[in-house]
């Protein structure tokens, strides 16, 4: 349980993943949500050959066609064409049976209740039943996320509501006598409680429900009795987690059956993190007290949890990117270091962050990536392929 691999412990953790239970939601209120089920059209897309463009659709290959009426979205011609036949038609209305062909407007002349247009063109003008997608096609994969397009494709499905995973309700719990919650007035040796709101948002963005609770100080019984009537899915708790004094949390939670499968990872911000589960099957991430780690671990570490309990490929997937400042070589941890992506010459340069001290919010505020060191990984200098996480950035 000591000392693994980011890997190891990250595989311990999702050995450990809650199976996700299905909730039907509104299309409205997917966003952000994973599908539990096949997404399939209930028919035709479009569900009529359509025109793509404002003009006339005409019966026949010939220059003179009678006017017979009009054809506008959502009030079709609703008669067949004969050649020598036109009717006016506007864009997404449905082209009349027997039409052969829709003519721009800006190619035709109207003469009275007669309409002139060139022998042949307009083809490519009428958009073809089914074109975009048909009915009892699947269009959405279950374990897939629903963003913003993703949700109008199952509109264009005429789904209403879909089945989704529930939101695994996460409690974030801060530790330490230093911290106080936002809004508070702090003592002179005291800080603002910044990881459990910040925590609480990105445990939203990955789909979660997350619940700040009240810090709990440096109490032993104060930090148990928070975790036990927190409820939830799973309890994070900030800080506590290393070796010293006043690291109370791990001995708190032994109290409530804490069953420990991490204990410390090979990790550079964030070796304290720790991963449990209490008698009561709750799953316990503990994060280290300094924001920079414990943000560092929750992408690590929580989120790929929270999407495997969702249903959702857990990741983290990794893209390339090439150094624009030269970095050390790194020691015995892995090493996930902050950094300002840019574009240029045709690939992605990543800048590492000039400090990368863990207690630094600023840092963390302007970064844009993480960047992966393997442990004992030789000094790489500028233009040298790196492994990037992207963070979710607006």
């Amino acid at each position: 349980m000591r000392d693994l691999t980011v890997e190891e412990a990250r595989a311990r953790i999702l050995a450990e993943a809650a199976a996700p239970l299905p909730e039907v939601c509104v299309l409205a209120e997917a966003l952000g949500r994973t599908l539990l089920e096949p997404v399939a059209a209930s028919r035709d897309q479009p569900p009529f050959d359509a025109s793509a463009m404002d003009g006339w659709a005409v019966a026949g290959d010939g220059e003179i066609f009678d006017i017979m009426g009009e054809s506008a979205a959502g009030h079709a011609y609703g008669r067949s064409l004969e050649p020598g036949q036109a009717v006016r038609i506007f864009t997404g209305a449905p082209v009349p049976d027997g039409a052969t062909r829709v003519v721009i407007q800006e190619n035709a002349a109207r003469d009275g209740d007669r309409v002139r247009t060139p022998t042949g063109e307009g083809n490519d003008n009428i958009r073809p039943r089914g074109g975009d997608f048909h009915a009892g096609d699947v269009l959405l994969q279950a374990g897939m996320r629903i963003d913003a397009w993703r949700l109008g494709l199952a509109a264009a499905a005429g789904r209403a509501e879909l089945t989704v995973a529930r939101k695994p309700v996460v409690g974030v719990l801060s530790t330490g006598e230093e911290i106080v919650p936002v809004g508070a007035v702090p003592g002179p040796d005291q800080i603002f409680n910044s990881g459990a709101p910040t925590l609480a948002a990105l445990i939203g963005g990955w789909g979660g429900a997350g619940r700040v609770l009240a810090p709990a100080g440096d109490n032993a019984d104060a930090i148990a009795e928070a975790v036990a009537k927190a409820g939830g899915d799973v309890i994070v708790t900030i800080g506590g987690a290393s070796v010293g004094d006043h690291d109370l949390v791990k001995p708190a939670l032994k109290r409530l059956g804490l069953d420990l499968r991490v204990d410390t990872v090979k990790l550079r911000p964030g070796k304290p993190t720790w991963f449990g589960l209490l008698a009561d099957g709750r799953r316990m991430v503990g994060l280290p007290g300094n924001p920079a780690s414990a943000l560092v671990c929750a992408e690590l570490f929580l989120k790929p949890l929270l999407l495997a309990m969702q249903g959702a490929a857990p990741g983290p997937v990794l893209a390339e990117a090439k150094l624009s400042r030269a970095m050390p070589a790194n020691g015995p941890r892995e090493h996930w270091a902050r950094g300002r992506l840019s574009y240029g010459e045709g690939c992605a340069w990543v800048e590492p962050m000039a400090d990368q001290d863990s207690s630094l919010v600023t840092v963390f505020a302007e970064a844009q990536v993480l960047i992966r060191r393997r442990a004992g990984e030789p000094a790489a200098g500028v233009g040298a392929v790196v492994d990037v996480l992207m963070l979710g950035r607006l």
